[in-house]
């Protein structure tokens, strides 16, 4: 298991307040299901009761490289926080290597080159983005084929999954590469589906998760830098430094 901070409602002792006192939060996202005998943790994004936000740099405009700033970034929503996890590969600052649009802003424009590392191979990467459509994954060639303006937010990152169903095939069905792995994919009720593995897992076994939870087009996050806060269960995963952050919120 992957090392976590336990978020608790600490009460002073001289005070009369209580965690029942509290405001209520946001409902339970996330769960824990297995698959092919190995734990992951799903946590699903419905469309009727979530927005989802893209975030990477703090107040100060340095990439804040963990969830701890995060409260402080989103001010009065950070209560509505239902989860959050990393969301896409980046360079050694922490600045994505591929398209980023936060808030309708491109700050970071689409990439088309070829090279090495899990954001380019297998091929295709692809990119996970929102507009008023609601929530999608295309390839990179197919996002950068749309003549549509810039959506609310898109991050970029690779291999893709699934396309339209098909694991890439670049993946073995259980290659030796076991990382825990994060990513999301689109299923067909229009939810986002995140999903991060407990244990090391292959990349086959992982496209294989997204197709059985019904999803036809499914994006790679990270591995092993993986990581979750789901505030409900008291989750704050801890490592090594990530990059641009995928935020879920609960609507009001």
């Amino acid at each position: 298991m992957r090392p976590y901070f336990a978020l608790a409602c600490i009460v002073l002792a001289s005070s009369s307040a209580s965690c029942a006192a509290q405001p209520p939060g946001p409902a339970p996202a996330c769960r824990t299901v297995r698959f092919e005998d190995t734990p992951f943790t799903l946590c699903d994004a419905d469309p009727a009761r979530h927005s989802i936000l893209l975030t990477d740099r703090g107040a100060s405009g340095v990439p804040m490289r963990d969830f701890t700033a995060l409260p402080t970034r989103l001010g009065k929503d950070a209560s509505r926080i239902a989860f959050a996890m990393n969301a896409g590969m980046f360079g050694v600052t922490g600045v994505p290597i591929g398209l980023y649009v936060e808030n309708g802003k491109r700050q970071v424009a689409l990439n088309r080159r070829t090279g090495f590392g899990n954001f380019y191979t297998p091929p295709p990467n692809g990119v996970f983005f929102g507009d008023a459509k609601g929530w999608h994954i295309v390839t990179t060639a197919a996002f950068a084929a749309r003549a549509a303006p810039l959506p609310d937010f898109a991050t970029q990152s690779g291999p893709m999954l699934l396309v339209n169903g098909a694991i890439n095939p670049g993946f073995d069905a259980n290659g030796t590469s076991l990382n825990i792995r994060n990513g999301v994919g689109i299923a067909g009720n229009g939810h986002a589906l995140f999903a991060i593995s407990d244990v090391p897992v292959s990349f086959g076994r992982f496209a294989r998760l997204f197709r059985r939870l019904g999803c036809a087009d499914a994006l790679y996050f990270d591995g092993s830098i993986s990581r979750l806060w789901d505030p409900v269960a008291g989750r704050m995963d801890t490592g090594a430094k990530i990059g641009p952050i995928v935020v879920v919120l609960q609507k009001r």
